[in-house]
């Protein structure tokens, strides 16, 4: 690597010493075929991948690198369903081998490749509890995730998986009590494995704390309030939620139960901030990455924010053990203002849902398209 290329890389560099794991949130099958993922590995710190049906839709529904399999699907006269599960399951293969050399150097903390249930499941436990099991059989690496959504639903499935030792990423989670519920559905799973004599040590996970989309509800409430102090308040809610969930894991992985399970062999389930992408351009492009660092933690960044982050990003130290109180006020102060907290985070997880369900059947729709196109129906 140049002198310029590691210069410019250093935020990252310092990311990745104050125990924040670099996870890029995209994949795509041209990304793997170009060598640009084993790049990124290399030269810019990430270690771990995130997907969602977004991102899948975008890769897929471009064509880019799908054709030669999409043919062959045709020809075998698949489902629609069973193309896209074929396809996307393929890719994570691929990028969990080039992500392997991680997983191995870190005993599985990171080198992680992470692939959603179908969104349409996110409020059935049973389906959601099949298709984990389903997607982590056909992945068939060591270093796969199977993300779960933190749905009611999706909170005994979350201990069952993890009691069958499938490592788990738990997605779309806004609210504090929802984390909370979260952490203990993991530990409950932990405590199933255990009885069922796995190795404690080969399940890990993640609880994806979406940060980017807080402050864009928020602050849609605020600017319509329009009051100094309203705006005053304005890109403040997502840091402060973010930080407050930090505290909660921080109080959850002690004492007699936690310990009990450590000592058998139990990894953390790290905090994982997503959606960190800025939604308002006058905020700062790495303001949910310069201001979340703090020990065992992952980031898991769109490429934009990673290229911001290496070219401008301020790493400065842990941004958040210290600013518990700080963050509580300023909920408070949101709350004042008559903007519920409660009602804000329901929104958020239904409308996640909703955009993930979207991305799905836009993505079927696409592949339908292209399966028709070769001569054979999809349905």
């Amino acid at each position: 690597m140049t002198t310029e290329a590691t210069a410019s890389t250093e935020p990252l560099k310092l990311l990745s010493s104050e125990g924040v794991s670099i996870w890029l949130d995209d994949l795509s099958r041209e990304r793997i075929a170009s060598g640009n993922l084993a790049d990124l590995v290399k030269d810019r710190h990430v270690v771990g991948v995130t997907t969602n049906p977004s991102i899948f839709q975008a890769a897929i529904g471009s064509g880019a690198g799908y054709e030669e399999q999409l043919a062959d699907l045709a020809v075998r006269g698949v489902t629609v369903d069973e193309a896209v599960r074929m396809m996307t399951t393929a890719d994570v293969r691929a990028a969990a081998d080039v992500l392997r050399p991680v997983y191995d150097a870190t005993a599985g903390r990171d080198g992680r490749v992470s692939i959603e249930v179908d969104p349409r499941l996110a409020h059935d436990t049973r389906a959601t509890v099949a298709e984990a099991r389903q997607l982590a059989w056909l992945v068939d690496r060591p270093n796969v995730m199977i993300k779960i959504p933190a749905t009611k639903a999706g909170l005994p499935a979350i201990t069952e998986v993890i009691g069958l030792g499938i490592s788990v990423n738990v997605t779309l989670i806004f609210s504090l009590e929802r984390y909370r519920e979260v952490m203990d559905a993991y530990l409950a799973g932990l405590e199933r494995a255990r009885a069922a004599g796995l190795d404690l040590s080969s399940i890990h996970s993640v609880a994806s704390f979406f940060v980017s989309r807080v402050d864009s509800e928020i602050d849609k409430r605020l600017t319509l309030l329009g009051t100094d102090t309203a705006l005053s308040l304005k890109g403040k809610a997502a840091l402060a939620n973010a930080r407050l969930a930090y505290e909660a894991y921080a109080k959850v992985f002690v004492g007699d139960r936690w310990d009990a399970l450590e000592n058998a062999g139990a990894n953390r389930q790290r905090p994982l901030w997503a959606s960190t992408g800025v939604k308002d351009p006058a905020y700062k492009d790495t303001l949910y990455v310069d201001e979340l660092v703090a020990p065992g933690t992952v980031n898991t960044m769109p490429e934009a924010t990673l290229n911001a982050t290496a070219d401008h990003g301020r790493i400065t130290g842990d941004t958040v053990t210290g600013g518990y109180a700080r963050a509580r006020a300023d909920l408070d102060a949101v709350e004042a203002l008559g903007i519920p907290y409660d009602e804000v985070v329901r929104l958020l997880e239904a409308e996640g849902v909703a955009k993930f369900e979207a991305a799905w059947r836009e993505l079927l729709a696409a592949v339908t398209k292209s399966l028709e196109s070769k001569g054979v129906d999809g349905e």
